[in-house]
């Protein structure tokens, strides 16, 4: 029986009931206006993006076309361009955090460094974990500078901490979400490996077996909770979940989106007085 994930909104002021944003079948042909109808919350610190799987965050590798080429298109009237909080893999869907100016950056940056962003990952993986919940503290470090930005477990590497628990399961299938109480490289994907549990469509951590079933990673970011205003209640937001992972997740028991569950955050309809608000924080 699938239970409830602990990364599904409560209290948030706007909802979707059963709603996919659009399917991006090449993320290097995405328009600017897409882009912009994927934003899940804007205020006038903040922009949380439902980023979509395959499209990279940075220029790098063999991919042309990247995020940063759109941000000019996600200032929707202040004269910053929106910088990233964080980052996600270019595999990897969902929640995407920006900072749109340099004092909301800064702000937004500490509390990501001190651990005071709660983020919530959904993931389809291979096999079953041991147990119905648990802590994987394993230290992740590079293979070796040939590959890049490939990591393993490694006893010499960072402290690497990743809560999990599961939420349904087939004979061979079985649906995670995961917390990461650190922030390092391709965390969840080796951690999940590194318990017998690859990801679906990994090619990297998962090459031979979780590959097979997939061409796209199963790895969504399905919602963060950010105490952005110290007087004001920290702000939830919730990605929808990414159509390529609808079929293996309604298998191992999800049931689709609920009233409240498919995005969170402000709704972007008091247009004034949001630019009014636009405007006192970027005086200060």
């Amino acid at each position: 029986m699938p239970r409830q994930g602990w990364g599904d909104a409560k209290g948030s002021k706007q909802s979707m009931t059963d709603v996919f944003l659009p399917a991006v079948d090449d993320p290097e042909a995405i328009t600017p206006e897409e882009l912009q109808a994927r934003i899940l919350f804007r205020d006038a610190l903040m922009l949380v993006l439902d980023k979509p799987s395959g499209l990279a965050v940075h220029a790098g590798g063999k991919k042309s076309v990247h995020l940063g080429q759109f941000l000019d298109h996600l200032r929707f009237g202040l004269p910053f361009v929106p910088e990233l909080a964080h980052r996600l893999d270019r595999d990897t869907s969902g929640c995407l955090v920006f900072g749109r100016h340099k004092q909301a950056l800064k702000r937004l940056g500490a509390l990501f460094a001190n651990g005071r962003v709660e983020k919530t990952y959904w993931a389809v993986v291979v096999g079953h974990p041991p147990g119905e919940e648990g802590r994987i503290d394993r230290p992740l470090g590079k293979i070796n500078a040939t590959y890049g930005w490939h990591m393993k477990v490694d006893p010499r590497g960072q402290q690497s901490i990743t809560d999990w628990r599961l939420l349904g399961r087939t004979d061979r299938l079985s649906w995670i979400e995961c917390h990461p109480r650190t922030g390092r490289t391709h965390q969840i994907r080796v951690h999940l490996a590194s318990i017998g549990c690859p990801i679906v469509g990994d090619r990297v951590y998962g090459k031979g077996t979780a590959d097979l079933l997939a061409p796209r990673l199963h790895l969504h970011a399905r919602s963060i909770r950010i105490p952005l205003y110290p007087r004001k209640p920290a702000i939830m937001v919730t990605a929808p979940v990414a159509p390529h992972m609808a079929e293996l997740l309604a298998a191992c028991g999800w049931t689709g989106e609920r009233p409240g569950n498919a995005a969170g955050g402000r709704p972007r309809t008091d247009r004034q007085k949001e630019q009014k608000e636009e405007k006192a924080e970027c005086a200060s």
